[in-house]
């Protein structure tokens, strides 16, 4: 497709720069701002006399939302290349623009690895096994450097091989974004078909590293927080609960865009209604994901397994804590509703109406990553010898300011993409049919 016949071919608006300036520099300060508060909840709960972890985890809690949305929107944008689809050609270039934020938020990981070593004297607050004399709450307590358990996963569970894995996660999440949004942007000033061939390329291996760096990366950064635990499909979790969240801030985005950016009079009812089949796809598949975790855990009955969920329900007297009933909010709030309100066809291309379930979602993400990450043993005199941290604690400032700390630095990374490239990929060989065909 010939410059011109490209440009004439789409709306006036789509053929300029996004030009977001300003609207990254605020959020940049509201950044940095929020990261601040969060800092000071992590100096703080370093420097108690017993060192809590939870401050430290408040900003992990706000960390790994971010960072899941931007692992499902690079799956979203490789899979749009791999199955070579016309309608996502405009919605893809949107979700490109976020993936600059990769680079930062490795260095965002930085202050929650670094900061326990240089401020108090535990630096295993957060991921016990960092630290072999801290001891395990139980009936029978027991230190790190003294567990079987620990002994045996030692050759995983240490400083120099953590720091090597998480450097090569992020190096294939950061190469793979580089070179998808290089070739990209490159074909909007210099229309060659080696460009979105060499995508599809990129997509294609990335698809099988990418993957796998998402799930060995939850094993790390989430389920190694109580490291006796284990489960092969807690990376698919991880992995549903992403592309949720990667969707629902896709359609907000092209909400805003669309009624004041550079997709007015492009995006229609039809990408709204494709997204809301994926959407509902991913919704049946979290459900699926969740309830076959617990069945095979609950089905199999073993101690070392069934500890995760006795931890999600119940007290040492046996009655139910706040963390059975979040569980049980998340089935009727995460599943039931959102599946429910994506079976009707109009809540499907109503854009109002799909805003609004991305809102629904993404408020019920975030207690999911709760459910799944925040729940803690704590010592005390009872029969299990310790007590579950609880849902709703003092400490919930920390976390809006670590999200919505980590989430500016997201959005502003996204907002100066958007101001130096086109809203729409001008020169894709798929960009008329993602216009016109899907009317």
């Amino acid at each position: 497709m010939s410059s011109e016949a490209a440009t004439a071919s789409v709306p006036a608006a789509a053929a300029t720069s996004g030009g977001r300036k300003p609207l990254a520099t605020i959020f940049l300060i509201i950044g940095i701002l929020g990261l601040a508060v969060a800092i000071i909840g992590m100096v703080m709960g370093l420097n108690e006399e017993t060192p809590n972890g939870r401050p430290v985890m408040s900003w992990l809690l706000g960390y790994s939302f971010w960072f899941g949305m931007l692992i499902g929107m690079l799956m979203l944008v490789q899979i749009s290349y791999i199955f070579d689809a016309g309608w996502s050609t405009i919605i893809r270039r949107q979700l490109e623009h976020f993936l600059a934020a990769f680079p930062w938020m490795f260095l965002l990981l930085i202050p929650m690895v670094a900061l326990p070593f240089f401020i108090g004297d535990n630096p295993g607050v957060l991921w016990k096994w960092l630290n072999l004399d801290n001891v395990l709450a139980g009936a029978h307590p027991v230190r790190v450097g003294d567990d079987p358990l620990y002994l045996h996963k030692a050759g995983l569970l240490n400083l120099p091989f953590f720091i090597v894995r998480l450097c090569i996660y992020f190096g294939i999440f950061c190469w793979f974004s580089y070179k998808l949004r290089q070739h990209s942007f490159t074909n909007d000033l210099n229309p060659d078909p080696k460009h979105y061939i060499a995508c599809r390329k990129w997509s294609g291996a990335g698809m099988f590293l990418v993957p796998m760096a998402l799930t060995f990366s939850a094993f790390d950064l989430l389920m190694s927080l109580s490291y006796h635990w284990f489960s092969t499909m807690y990376g698919v979790w991880f992995f549903a609960v992403s592309m949720r969240i990667a969707l629902a801030v896709t359609v907000i985005t092209l909400f805003f865009l669309s009624t004041r950016g550079g997709l007015k009079g492009i995006l229609n009812e039809s990408h709204y209604y494709m997204l809301a089949c994926i959407f509902l796809a991913f919704t049946i598949f979290w459900a699926y994901v969740s309830f076959s975790q617990f069945f095979l855990i609950y089905n199999a009955n073993i101690p070392e397994e069934t500890f995760w969920y006795n931890l999600r329900q119940l007290n040492a007297d046996g009655t139910y804590n706040q963390w059975w009933w979040v569980g049980l909010t998340l089935i009727f709030c995460m599943f039931l509703f959102p599946f429910l309100f994506l079976l009707r066809y109009k809540n499907k291309v109503i854009p109002r109406n799909m805003v609004f379930i991305s809102v629904w979602i993404l408020v019920f993400a975030i207690v999911d990553l709760y459910f799944n990450i925040a729940p803690t043993q704590k010592p005390a005199d009872n029969v299990l010898g310790y007590v579950t941290s609880p849902f709703l604690t003092g400490y919930m400032l920390f976390d809006l300011a670590a999200w919505i700390g980590v989430g500016g630095i997201v959005l502003w990374a996204a907002l100066r993409s958007m101001a130096k490239t086109y809203p729409i990929p001008i020169h894709d060989p798929r960009i008329r049919e993602s216009i016109s065909s899907v009317q």
